[in-house]
């Protein structure tokens, strides 16, 4: 007996690496090279690239495609249909391949909402969270509640995702202050 399940549906090429505990639902597609941690959950229509790397913990709901270049941290959650990109300036007539791609990376427990886009070559932060249509075009910082076309940062978040005050206190017990990277944990 298999360490995860991949749905009857779904295909997974060779040289795949995936995590005991890990579920793949129906309709995805898990492309060479790619390497899905422990205990993931990836919903209906999941397109995993080649050489994509996924931590541990992660789910990425329905119709989400993440593209070679994007790399995810443990438990980074991508919210149905959002979408990643990874060239900036691209030509069906010019193709550049994996050489020409732009790197993502979403730091650990970074949150994607429904549709949002996170145009390539930028970085999630830690616990950052983003609104649920967002276009992200820069670096996130770590706590940062994203929002808008393109995305601002119009707040602060905890770790365990409510929405803090100006204190930066939450009301789990959690307390922040402000860095360069955002916040830090007390």
């Amino acid at each position: 007996m298999s360490e995860y399940f991949v749905h009857e549906s779904s295909y997974v090429d060779d040289n795949v690496k995936i995590g005991k505990g890990t579920k793949i639902w129906h309709f995805s597609h898990i492309l060479k090279g790619a390497e899905i941690g422990e205990n993931c959950s990836l919903g209906q229509n999941v397109n995993v690239g080649n050489n994509v790397k996924i931590g541990n913990g992660c789910k990425l709901q329905n119709n989400v495609s993440v593209y070679e270049g994007v790399e995810m941290e443990d438990y980074v959650f991508c919210g149905p249909s959002m979408v990643f990109t990874n060239d900036l300036t691209p030509r069906a007539k010019y193709p550049k391949g994996s050489a020409g791609y732009k790197k993502t990376l979403l730091r650990e427990g970074a949150t994607v909402g429904a549709n949002a886009t996170i145009v390539c070559g930028h970085n999630i932060g830690r616990w950052a969270m983003i609104a649920a249509g967002a276009v992200v075009t820069k670096n996130v910082r770590d706590h940062a509640l994203m929002a808008g076309v393109p995305a601002r940062q119009i707040g602060w978040v905890c770790e365990c995702g409510a929405i803090l005050g100006d204190d930066l206190k939450c009301t789990c017990g959690r307390q922040y202050e402000e860095t360069e990277e955002g916040l830090k944990e007390k």
